[in-house]
């Protein structure tokens, strides 16, 4: 990390009110700071106002509130430059950070650092006071122009996953009082921000309300004093909260509170190609990290263990769990995850059901080249993590999936970061499922290495909410956070609609469940969506059936060096190019409108190079499965022309001759 001071100001009288004005390095961006009664800030892109944040304080439990008549002592404003290394990239291995940064002193004791990059504004609090104390709320208050679009994740209570849709909604019309979880973007019409946190710990995640006229607030939910299982609904994972405090949460001497992450951008593909929530995370606490293992996970719980063409019972047994971990190891798949069911019962969880000897099936997996991933829930789990991980740990289990968090209050973000420890401790790894979005654990702890917090391909089995314009929305929004484990990779593929009849062609159905898309919108998912620990989600039997399908899936890596957004528009289409050592791939993902592009490939260094391609099929409008692989060489000069069907997608693997 380096630093260059450039003005340093300190011992300033109290002024009435006082100004700062910032740029980011290239001048896009520009961050006007003032002090008076509050702290408050504007940002103007390209000189166009983006928003103003009329205030941003925090009110501690003895009635003092960092930010209400602050006074400052001293300011220092710095160019700031760091090369962040990632230990496990899920989009790019070394990041280069280039901002400016003030870092200002307040005589209550607190700072606030804000920084001004090319692609976003952050800022923080840091309260230098040693005592103890309870965080009572922290305010930001955000006002956008008139007319400004926001993609809405809207929320209907704070005890939630956080699986949204991401609804175009005119700010005018979102009613006073509805909120929505993080991340969430904003259309101005000439510039979209994106907002989020990073480097949260051991505090309760964000979420904005609706306040009146064109602004939002932050809001939190409470600390909780008192959960109690909801009888009504199953209760071994679903919790009412039945008492909680009138604070956010409790701190305990100096530290650092969150990043507020603000991406700005008139270009939609920045939204997908910036780092900003992961060069605004701490350091990794585990500095030899190669036990820890990206790759791709056989899943059994989509497709409800449906095998079949056997001459065994399939389900929740030895032999089915066996026939997982052989087309696993036929195929190069580094994990099989057992998902609900394994256990006793789900709260019984030291012990495996009668028709089950997992220690064996771990044993055997060995033996295959297959790691086992355990499904748990989070609150047994909680109850004695290290009894638990040690005893999985001692069984060879690869890592554990926890499930149904669907909280983001200060206990439950601080259980996160013990669990992912723990988890260390015994080197295994930890998928949150049924959680919230990453914001920073999983840099500190990279064994934590995917989140779900996304509505994605399980909800085929009871909705039709994930449409091809949705899974080109994500990336721009949920994914501008981190990884995502969305289970790519049905290839029980439909149209919107029949192509003759003109009538609904698809159906949920919870234990033979269906994709709406063609089979390369799915395969090009597999380059698009970061997610170190990557889902197959389709039953063996069918892709053994569809193996040449398979065969492109697994060649396409988990983690990457280097991304590049070649086109995109949120909630249109995508394509992202993304190398891997000395291959590069390539994804192109549409929604329901059929698309053309024109890519060049002068991504590439110089020479000869192999180019395998997944696309749609020229029957594709007809069949969503329908699909064509061709290979062609190509150069640094080459022009590619993609074709993709309504609901389509294109795939690409390129290397060396």
């Amino acid at each position: 990390m380096i630093f260059f001071a450039f003005s340093y100001l300190s011992s300033l009288c109290h002024l009435e009110a006082q100004e700062f004005n910032l740029e980011s390095p290239s001048k896009k961006l520009s961050l006007n700071i003032h002090i008076d009664e509050h702290i408050s800030f504007s940002v103007d892109y390209r000189k166009n106002r983006v928003m103003d944040i009329q205030r941003i304080s925090m009110e501690i439990n003895d009635g003092e509130i960092l930010g209400s008549f602050p006074k400052l002592s001293k300011h220092k404003i710095e160019f700031f430059e760091e090369l962040v290394t990632v230990q496990i990239p899920n989009k790019d291995a070394k990041i280069f950070s280039r901002a400016n940064q003030i870092s200002m002193s307040f005589k209550k004791g607190f700072q606030v650092v804000f920084r001004i990059f090319d692609d976003g504004v952050t800022y923080r609090f840091i309260d230098q006071n040693a005592s103890t104390s309870s965080i009572i709320v922290e305010h930001l208050d955000i006002d956008f122009p008139d007319n400004t679009i926001s993609f809405f994740p809207e929320e209907e209570s704070m005890y939630s996953h956080n699986e949204r849709l991401y609804k175009r909604k005119n700010i005018d019309y979102i009613a006073l009082g509805k909120f929505c979880s993080l991340p969430v973007m904003f259309d101005t019409k000439k510039v979209k921000v994106l907002i989020t946190e990073a480097s949260l710990h051991n505090y309760p995640g964000m979420f904005l309300a609706k306040g009146i006229e064109n602004s939002f607030k932050s809001i939190f939910p409470k600390y909780v004093l008192k959960a109690i299982p909801n009888e009504v609904s199953e209760p071994d994972r679903n919790q009412i909260i039945t008492e909680h405090a009138d604070y956010i949460a409790k701190v305990n001497g100096p530290r650092a509170y969150p990043w507020r992450v603000f991406i700005i951008s008139d270009d939609d593909r920045t939204f997908v190609e910036s780092n900003l929530v992961t060069q605004h995370t701490n350091s990794s606490k585990i500095p030899d990290a190669d036990w820890i293992k990206p790759g791709k996970v056989a899943w059994d719980w989509y497709n409800a263990n449906n095998i079949y063409g056997v001459d065994f019972k399939a389900g929740l047994n030895q032999n089915t769990y066996k026939y997982y971990i052989d087309f696993a190891s036929k195929n190069g798949i580094e994990y099989v995850i057992l998902d609900e069911g394994w256990t006793r019962s789900t709260t019984e969880i030291l012990h495996d059901n009668e028709n089950l000897d997992v220690p064996e099936l771990i044993k055997y997996a060995k033996s295959k080249n297959v790691g086992i991933i355990l499904w748990v829930l989070w609150k047994p789990l909680y109850e004695s993590p290290d009894e638990i991980l040690k005893l999985y740990s001692t069984w060879g289990a690869a890592g554990v999936k926890v499930d149904f968090m669907q909280r983001s209050d200060q206990y439950v973000v601080e259980s996160y970061e013990k669990i992912a420890e723990i988890a260390a401790k015994y080197e295994m790894l930890v998928d949150y499922h049924g959680a919230f979005k990453p914001a920073g654990i999983e840099r500190v702890w990279p064994n934590l290495i995917n989140y779900e917090g996304v509505q994605g391909t399980e909800q085929h089995k009871w909705s039709s909410n994930v449409t091809p314009e949705h899974n080109v929305t994500i990336p721009f929004i949920r994914m501008a956070a981190g990884p995502m484990d969305y289970t790519p990779g049905s290839m029980v593929n439909m149209n919107r609609i029949d192509y003759e009849r003109g009538d609904a062609n698809y159906a949920s159905l919870f234990t033979r469940p269906m994709s709406l898309g063609t089979r390369a919108h799915q395969v090009a998912m597999y380059v698009v969506y970061e997610a170190p620990l990557q889902m197959m989600c389709e039953s063996p039997t069918i892709y053994y059936r569809e193996q040449e399908t398979v065969d492109f899936i697994t060649k396409i890596p988990t983690v990457w060096d280097e991304t590049h957004v070649l086109e995109g528009k949120v909630s249109d289409y995508l394509v992202v190019a993304r190398r891997k050592g000395d291959k590069w791939y390539i994804g192109a993902m549409t929604d329901w409108s059929p698309r053309k592009f024109e890519i060049n490939l002068s991504f590439l260094k110089k020479g000869n190079y192999k180019m395998e391609v997944f696309k749609d099929g020229i029957n594709a409008s007809r069949n969503a499965e329908d699909y064509k692989i061709i290979s062609s060489t190509v150069n640094e000069n080459t022009k590619v022309n993609l074709n993709l069907s309504s609901g389509g997608g294109w795939a690409a693997i390129i290397q060396k001759e």
